[in-house]
């Protein structure tokens, strides 16, 4: 049997940052070598603009140019419908950020609000997801930015070795698939084109000591590298790029738009959901993945010129542009083909071809390669800023903190996020991880959310934005009553499926699968009758309860992913940052 651990160290766990300790320990204000030696400040260049940008950089990328064309695959002309759905469970995250920005305008995002809320513990855990969550996702990006990039030199006539186009560990395994092909006497042609592509960069790349090759995704590590050293170099030129990134790609899809909607035959939107409900929510990690701008823009709280002002106005703009732009071209893209033809990697180009445009399918397949670069931006921006304040705080050594003197931004914590992102963009297969991005943001946007209902669950704050108060009573119990009888209604074949599943019909292995489901029911059921207890905000309380349903949409191996993260991050915290939390060395007794 453990050691249980004594009572000062477990309520050390939920030690939290008061707001005058939130806004005095940056130096973001003070003179370049202000009250902290040895640290500068952050530059402040950012305007509501400049953020709106940054959100729609972050928004506007893979999602439109990649995983829109699956989504709508599986769930037909009603994915749509998930996107304002989505939107509309990411409006209350939103709400609740906005007032988080405006109450403590510093950088951290989640990370900085949860330590105001819940305490040191949960603000660990959500700064661990948080990284996890710009690498990884950054990662896909890198990747699927040198798909693209390779695709376009070779329709130029530009061939690159294929050696320097993919990862070590894909093209290992496509050889080895080939390999067992020859054995068992099977014909070439019976490999599928990837197994043939990663067998020819297995065979071709020279060879390195131990058997191994030299095949290595280079225009991935390359772009990483490129967009690190801008954001090494400054914000201001870190803005600018994003705003020229944004402005390249809003022309080409306001030019998709009003060229495609030409083309729409009606006919193609019926029937409008042909996979009911559940293939509508397939696609529910990959619209949430287009979704993960917001807590990007929170980040850069300290580079804001009127943060308590700007933030707020620059999450709500920049959700709603992003959203009207997805339910539009969702629209025209199934009204233009059938959607069982948008299951391929590159749907806006794919359409326009399929119409015989291929001059604009070749403008759509550039446009891509700066909406990506965007995305890989405003990334390498957020994940640098979160490392440093969790480092400002004493849970990350000091190093992570290290402000560059001449640039004024986070010198090492950006070196190590090229690192953390390049290399393993550069050697691995990474196609599965897109899901697990997203449970990480909505992990974050779920804690945020509860994080007003403990700060401020009334709307009495005296912050420059707070969440509106709306009295839950009754309406969240109602609200979650009309919510299972459209269940009844629409998804008859879900809750048969989930039924089988609970009374062990399918054994353990169909089982697990439904666990997050049952653990959120009894959430939903333990939050109703706090509602009507406590009179909660509504609008915190709905955010809460609609992230954490996209979470069990995820899928059982997706959380095991994450809680294995997890796992690695809490060791890391109790024999690092729980003995060096600045809070806690505070708060620790004198001893005589």
């Amino acid at each position: 049997m453990s050691t249980p651990l004594p009572p000062s160290r477990i309520s050390g766990l939920f030690r939290r940052k008061s707001l005058t300790d939130l806004l005095v320990s940056p130096p973001a204000d003070t003179d370049l070598h202000g009250t902290h030696p040895g640290q500068h400040s952050l530059a402040r260049h950012l305007t509501v603009r400049d953020l709106t940008s940054l959100g729609i950089a972050a928004v506007i990328g893979a999602g439109i140019f990649s995983t829109i064309g699956n989504a709508s695959h599986d769930g037909g002309p009603a994915v749509s419908l998930l996107f304002v759905f989505t939107a509309i469970a990411c409006a209350f995250s939103a709400l609740c950020y906005a007032q988080f920005a405006a109450t403590i305008p510093v950088s951290g995002s989640a990370y900085t609000y949860a330590y105001a809320s819940f305490g040191e513990l949960a603000a660990w855990i959500i700064g661990w997801a948080l990284i996890m969550e710009y690498a990884v996702g950054n990662i896909v990006v890198a990747i699927s930015w040198s798909d693209y990039f390779t695709g376009l030199l070779s329709g130029i006539g530009v061939q690159v070795p294929v050696w320097l186009t993919m990862g070590m560990q894909s093209a290992h395994k496509y050889y080895n698939e080939v390999l067992a092909l020859m054995q068992a006497n099977q014909p070439l042609p019976a490999a599928e084109s990837a197994q043939m592509v990663g067998y020819r960069a297995w065979s071709t790349a020279p060879e390195l000591p131990g058997g191994l090759r030299l095949v290595i995704d280079l225009p991935a590590g390359l772009i990483t590298l490129l967009i690190t050293a801008v954001v090494y170099i400054g914000i201001k030129e870190s803005k600018n790029a994003s705003n020229l990134l944004v402005l390249l790609k809003l022309i080409v899809v306001a030019t998709v738009i009003g060229v495609g909607v030409f083309y729409v035959n009606p006919a193609n939107w019926s029937p409008f959901a042909p996979n009911g409900v559940g293939g509508v929510l397939k696609g529910v990690s990959a619209v949430f993945f287009a979704y993960i701008g917001f807590d990007a823009i929170s980040t850069t709280a300290e580079e804001c010129k009127n943060p308590q002002r700007d933030l707020p106005r620059a999450m709500i703009y920049a959700l709603i542009i992003c959203t009207v732009l997805y339910v539009i071209i969702t629209l025209v893209l199934t009204g233009m083909v059938s959607y069982t033809e948008l299951g391929v990697g590159d749907p806006l180009a794919f359409v326009f071809q399929k119409v015989g445009l291929n001059w604009l399918a070749g403008v759509v397949a550039v446009s891509a390669i700066f909406a990506m670069a965007s995305v890989l931006l405003v990334f390498q921006i957020g994940q640098p800023r979160i490392w440093m304040t969790m480092s400002r705080d004493g849970l990350l050594p000091p190093v992570f903190a290290k402000v560059h003197p001449r640039f004024h931004t986070p010198s090492f914590s950006t070196i190590v996020t090229g690192f953390f992102v390049g290399v393993p963009a550069m050697l691995l297969n990474m196609d599965l991880v897109i899901d697990l991005t997203s449970i990480g943001t909505l992990f974050a946007f779920a804690l945020v959310c509860g994080g007003i209902l403990v700060i401020d669950p009334y709307g009495r704050s005296d912050a420059r934005f707070k969440v509106p108060y709306i009295n839950g009573q009754f309406l969240v119990p109602l609200i979650m009553l009309i919510g299972l009888g459209l269940l009844f209604l629409y998804n008859q074949a879900g809750l048969r499926e989930f039924g089988s599943a609970v009374r062990g019909d399918g054994g353990y292995e169909e089982f697990r699968h439904y666990i997050p489901m049952l653990v959120f029911i009894l959430f939903c059921l333990g939050l109703a009758w706090l509602s009507f207890r406590k009179k909660l905000s509504l609008l915190p309380t709905l955010g809460l309860l609609t992230n954490l349903y996209l979470m069990t949409q995820l899928g059982i191996n997706n959380w095991l992913l994450f809680f294995g993260w997890l796992i690695i991050g809490l060791a890391l915290y109790f024999n690092y940052g729980f003995k060096h939390s600045k809070l806690g060395l505070k708060n620790r007794p004198a001893v005589s």
